[in-house]
């Protein structure tokens, strides 16, 4: 493994529209972000609109030293507007938009021949074109790349024979206890969270499933072992961002060739600071 490695995220990038402003977000790239920081060389496959706020994200982008694979569009750059409840968001989506088009181009395969781990979701799904170029991008990985889905559950944007097209590429799950609950009712699970999530990792022939339940606790089962935490009781501003926070860490950990244990420590770590900023972006 690298000792930089290189971590790729496809998907939504796009703009949070928060009670006290606007911050750069969507799962995939909040992911990269952390493991940039962390020492990773990290990527971004999407697309934003050929306007202010895309110009905006593809500064922001270059600031922070993520490589974008960003083409502009014309359509607008992607927004979400963000409800705050006690620090737990709800979303609001805009649809069409430029991360929705996300085409396939020649840089992304030449980059995806180099990467230790490649990153996704079902939201960048929801419309044709992106589905399209993900599904062509995950055929192309090197077999040794680790196939991170964060599942990333936004109604309506996903369904049963999506989640399990998914499935079958992925190396890593990353499932919170709501979406765990989505995913017992679409697929008619029965028994103990325990038991549906050993049973998903033997029937997708997963490396590891991460399960995550916000100020509760979060558990990580491996193929041989497994790894339970309490959740860090912090002062929360709010959880945006927390779980991809997690997620990036513990990928950067795995590619270091960290335990399960020691990554599983320095994602919920990370986790915990993330709660206690505004929006999803820590400064190192």
């Amino acid at each position: 493994m690298n000792t930089k490695p290189v971590v790729v995220g496809f998907g939504e990038v796009l703009w949070d529209l928060l009670p006290d402003g606007k911050r750069i977000g969507g799962a995939p790239i909040n992911l990269i972000y952390n493991t940039a920081k962390l020492g990773a060389k990290a990527y971004a496959i999407s697309a934003v609109g050929d306007d202010e706020l895309g110009v905006e994200i593809l500064n922001i982008l270059k600031r922070h030293s993520l490589k974008a694979l960003i083409e502009k569009l014309p359509y607008p750059t992607g927004t979400v507007a963000v409800k705050l409840q006690n620090g737990t968001p709800s979303y609001e989506i805009v649809p069409h938009v430029a991360w929705d088009y996300i085409p396939l181009t020649p840089a992304q395969t030449k980059i995806l021949k180099t990467a230790d781990a490649f990153c996704f979701g079902t939201l960048a799904c929801r419309n044709t074109v992106s589905k399209e170029t993900l599904f062509a991008l995950l055929h192309q990985l090197p077999s040794a790349c680790v196939k991170f889905f964060d599942i990333n559950l936004r109604f309506p944007f996903y369904s049963k024979a999506l989640i399990r097209n998914l499935l079958d590429f992925a190396d890593i799950l990353k499932i919170n206890d709501e979406e765990l609950l989505v995913l017992r009712d679409l697929f008619g699970y029965q028994g103990s969270d325990e038991e549906m999530c050993h049973d998903l990792m033997q029937k997708y022939g997963l490396k590891y499933l991460i399960l995550t339940a916000g100020a509760k606790f979060s558990v990580i089962y491996g193929e041989d072992e497994v790894s339970y935490l309490e959740t860090p009781l912090v002062p929360v501003v709010d959880t945006i961002g927390a779980g991809d926070a997690f997620s990036g860490a513990f990928l950067y950990a795995l590619l270091q060739g960290k335990s399960l244990v020691e990554a599983h420590h320095l994602a919920a770590d990370r986790a915990a600071l993330v709660c206690q900023i505004s929006g999803a972006w820590l400064k190192k």
